[in-house]
């Protein structure tokens, strides 16, 4: 029985310890997921959005009608008020009920207008998401990059260490110099203040990537251990696809919305409608009423300039937006095609520095390694090829973040989630 209590008790505690694992670890696209759902600046347009719509549901409504009241042929002589059924007793008490009638044309005109704007910051917020994926990307890279490079330091330091322990050794036999063991011992140091440098930089895109994330900065978690490039390709479909960028198709509802306004400015011209109902209860004489009707005439001269000027300027605002969509488009297509051509050379001398570079210095290391063991070595040349070989190394890992940097901008231009 008690074999099997703790039996129970070890797995409920392994299931606690693999729940805080996963809490503690996050993946480029849980990252990704967090950022679009929680960032504040997402959240605001989708109630931009929803303030546009419901402005909108009101779009079609009428103006409230109006009521007057008031007294009327009141005599100063308030005694004739006495005299009933005399024709100079026309004093009474006037009621009327005035509502306009705006043309339904207008009021479509206005709510389709109001309506193309929830489109456009619909499309803003799409692009806002895009500019926030590259930013998380890019520190999650620089990231992923500077922990790659701990490691190599901290297998460096290991080998550096041992060099320094076996030449101590040989200098007690005459067989090493004194002034290449304090040379290894200041590589050593400076190892250190490298590994440092990296913990600053990891720190600090931690600090920015729970900012994204909308965590507390100081939060820790664990990211991917092997990230590989995409190794895009460019091709003409790329630039074809620029058209459907959120940016661009912004722009382009923009332009939409500029022109239903210039919609919601010609219908300006068209007549809206009233009508006035009114009653007077007289004193002295039999009570009266009236109903009128009323038309807008907005097509003559002293009017018509305010809506006619508003069509024209609009206009020209839309053929400027024309401009600026075909410039936005110029400038997507060259940057996305010097993105491609820049990932192709970083890709090319990334291959050159893993299948070449780094294994001859590699084989380079260990030939000194082999000879200073065999005492025919000079330690100050093994302490050369360790240095290359890290130098390399850590050069190779910056190419690699220089082509994930590259890839996050090329999926930025493209769009791509």
């Amino acid at each position: 029985m008690k074999k099997s209590i703790t039996i129970m008790f070890l797995m409920c505690l392994h299931t606690i310890h693999s729940q805080a694992q996963d809490t503690s670890y996050v993946s480029l696209e849980k990252l990704l997921q967090q950022v679009e759902t929680n960032y504040p600046s997402i959240i605001r347009y989708q109630y931009s959005i929803q303030s546009i719509q419901a402005k909108a549901d009101g779009a079609k409504a009428w103006m409230p009608p109006t009521f007057s009241t008031g007294i009327m042929r009141f005599p100063y002589d308030f005694s004739m008020l006495k005299e009933k059924n005399d024709p100079m007793n026309q004093a009474g008490i006037a009621f009327s009920v005035e509502q306009m009638i705006p043309n339904p044309s207008k009021l479509n005109a206005k709510k389709s207008y109001i309506s193309s704007l929830a489109e456009i910051e619909k499309s803003k917020s799409e692009w806002t998401k895009n500019e926030l994926r590259r930013e998380a990307k890019i520190l999650y890279y620089n990231r992923y990059v500077a922990e790659k490079k701990q490691r190599i330091l901290k297998e460096s330091e290991e080998i550096l260490q041992l060099l320094i322990t076996t030449s101590e050794e040989k200098f007690t036999n005459n067989q090493s110099q004194l002034q290449t063991i304090y040379k290894a011992k200041a590589r050593l140091a400076e190892l250190k203040n490298m590994l440092v440098m990296l913990n600053s930089v990891i720190a600090e895109n931690n600090i920015g990537l729970n900012t994204l994330m909308v965590r507390d900065a100081n939060t820790s978690f664990q990211i991917d251990t092997l990230i590989t490039p995409s190794n895009y390709l460019f091709s003409i479909a790329d630039t074809v696809s620029i058209s459907n960028r959120s940016d661009i198709t912004a722009l382009d509802k923009y332009i939409q919305s500029m022109k239903l306004e210039q919609k919601v400015m010609r219908t300006s011209a068209r007549p809206d409608f009233g009508i006035r109902a009114e009653h007077a209860q007289m004193f002295g004489m039999p009570s009266q009423w009236s109903v009128m009707g009323m038309v807008t005439i907005p097509i003559v001269p002293w009017s018509s300039k305010m809506y006619s000027s508003e069509v024209k300027s609009i206009g020209f605002q839309i053929q400027s937006m024309e401009r600026e969509k075909e410039t936005m488009q110029l400038m997507a297509s060259k940057m996305l095609a010097e993105k491609t051509a820049m990932l192709n050379y970083e890709n090319e001398q990334y291959q050159s520095y893993t299948k070449n570079i780094v294994p001859a210095y590699e084989n380079n290391l260990q030939a000194n390694l082999l000879a200073y063991k065999q005492n025919t070595g000079d330690f100050f040349v093994l302490l050369d090829a360790w240095e290359m070989l890290l130098m390399k190394k850590m050069e190779a890992y910056d190419k690699l973040f220089n082509i994930l940097k590259l890839e996050a901008e090329y999926e930025y231009e493209r769009e791509i989630k």
